[in-house]
């Protein structure tokens, strides 16, 4: 395949994607398949010889559609969402044709300008003030690593990046714990250590499960006292499992006082801060240090894109930066080169999505989206608690909510039954000891009807359960 047969291939592959997403609704979330089947269809050797793409075109209509769950479903209310607007695609098929490595200006300056627009763009948007800068991630996990790479230099100086951890002191990280296991990850890829990452404690029947701040304040002052190094605070807002919401403005006063770098995750709430009567789940952000969200989860841009703001980046490019002198922009020390700011040296063309869909959906209109999918979360709690036998065990914060049936044994039963089933598709977690089932609505073709399909499903699977 050469070049000039690539728009007739690209045409029949919009083609194939226009009637791939009418058929959605038709298909089951998940498909009915076993660990190694769909391998079993396509295992072979290392072609030796070139095969006609006509071939491997049918092949993949044949046979990749129906071994995939499908993350664009309008009934998928599983994890959290995946979300690509119409818009977001078309901007990866052009910024896939430019396919231009944006590790520096030099090598991407319309990259490099467009990302330093569309994170401003972003922040006036979702309220933050004027002095927060940021930059875009390939993901959540990958800003948080950052941040807290940056919590453990700024805690020894920034000796730990040439000296190593040997000798250093015992460093101390504290999040709820309710945070995201990416926090875990990070810490121990970090060097800090698992061991080193305090789970402080939420408040007792506190309407958003937020960590206590009087516990937090308590715990560093232990760990000082126990000879320790207290390095940063990892906050949330709407954790994985429930939604959770920290105390924002109360857990970094805490923090600030004890001179700590706050980080807040956000991943999946933050999109929903564009919607000014949403920030009172993270009332005092204005104070963080960072933040982190995914605009490939709820608003439009998709996977993989998240922003991390920074009241001042100086400190993670100093703990993540690296500039030999191949990597110099001749007469340009000074320029903004965003891999100094995170893990990578490679970086794909991502703030061309967010341009092109901030643009032709504007904030009225993902703002409008944002708050069906609150309405209709909110609507269908209360059908399902009118199931007999189910229980909402959280209600919803802005669309995730999590219920059970019955006890536990018949919730993970009618789990089962539900993905078997595929006319939805939801996840389970834990909380207070008990398997619950979670819904997370926010898909972007979702409807109303496909929201309230839930308690539908719900009810037929229960009949005879």
């Amino acid at each position: 395949m050469d070049f000039s047969e690539l728009a007739e291939w690209q045409k029949r592959a919009a083609d194939w994607a226009r009637a791939y997403h009418d058929s959605l609704r038709d298909r089951p979330v998940r498909p009915a398949l076993a660990p190694g089947d769909f391998l079993a269809k396509i295992d072979g050797p290392v072609p030796e010889s070139p095969e006609p793409v006509e071939t491997i075109f049918d092949d993949f209509t044949r046979l990749v559609p129906d071994a995939m769950t499908h993350w664009q479903h309008p009934r998928f209310f599983a994890y959290f969402p995946a979300n690509a607007a119409p818009a977001s695609m078309l901007a990866e098929q052009l910024a896939n044709a430019i396919s231009a490595q944006a590790m520096l200006w030099q090598t991407a300056p319309a990259a490099n300008e467009m990302e330093e627009l569309v994170i401003r763009w972003l922040r006036d948007a979702m309220g933050l003030p004027d002095d927060f800068t940021g930059t875009i991630h390939d993901s959540a996990t990958t800003a948080t690593f950052s941040a807290v790479t940056t919590m453990r230099e700024l805690a020894l100086g920034h000796e730990g990046i040439t000296k190593g951890l040997s000798g250093a002191p015992t460093l101390r990280i504290y999040a709820s714990a309710q945070t995201h296991s990416s926090v875990d990850k990070a810490v121990r890829l970090s060097g800090i250590g698992q061991d080193n990452l305090v789970k402080v404690p939420t408040i007792p029947n506190h309407p958003t499960w937020s960590m206590d701040p009087d516990a937090l304040d308590r715990l560093i002052r232990d760990d000082i006292a126990a000879g320790m190094k207290p390095a940063g605070v990892v906050l949330c807002v709407g954790g994985t499992s429930i939604g959770a919401c920290d105390d924002i403005a109360a857990c970094i006063a805490v923090a600030h006082a004890h001179g700590l770098t706050v980080h807040v995750d956000a991943a999946w709430a933050g999109s929903a801060m564009i919607c000014e009567e949403f920030r009172t789940l993270w009332a005092g952000i204005e104070a963080a240090d960072s933040i982190i969200f995914n605009p490939h989860k709820w608003l439009g841009a998709q996977f993989d894109c998240a922003v991390q703001f920074l009241r001042d980046p100086a400190p993670q490019i100093g703990a993540m930066g690296l500039r030999p002198e191949y990597l110099r922009t001749q007469g340009a020390d000074e320029i903004v080169n965003y891999n100094e700011w995170t893990l990578p040296l490679g970086r794909r063309f991502r703030a061309l999505k967010l341009w092109f869909l901030l643009r032709s959906e504007g904030l009225s209109g993902l703002r409008t989206r944002i708050r069906n999918h609150v309405a209709w979360a909110n609507e269908s709690a209360r059908a399902i608690a009118a199931l007999p036998g189910f229980e909402i065990t959280t209600p919803p914060i802005l669309s995730l909510f999590t219920f059970r049936y019955r006890d536990d044994e018949k919730t993970a039963l009618l789990l089962e039954r539900v993905n078997r089933d595929g006319r939805i598709y939801l996840t389970q977690t834990h909380h207070d000891g008990h398997f619950v089932i979670r819904v997370s609505v926010g898909q972007y073709s979702c409807t109303r009807e496909d929201v309230t399909m839930i308690a539908e499903v719900l009810g037929d699977l229960t009949r005879d359960l």
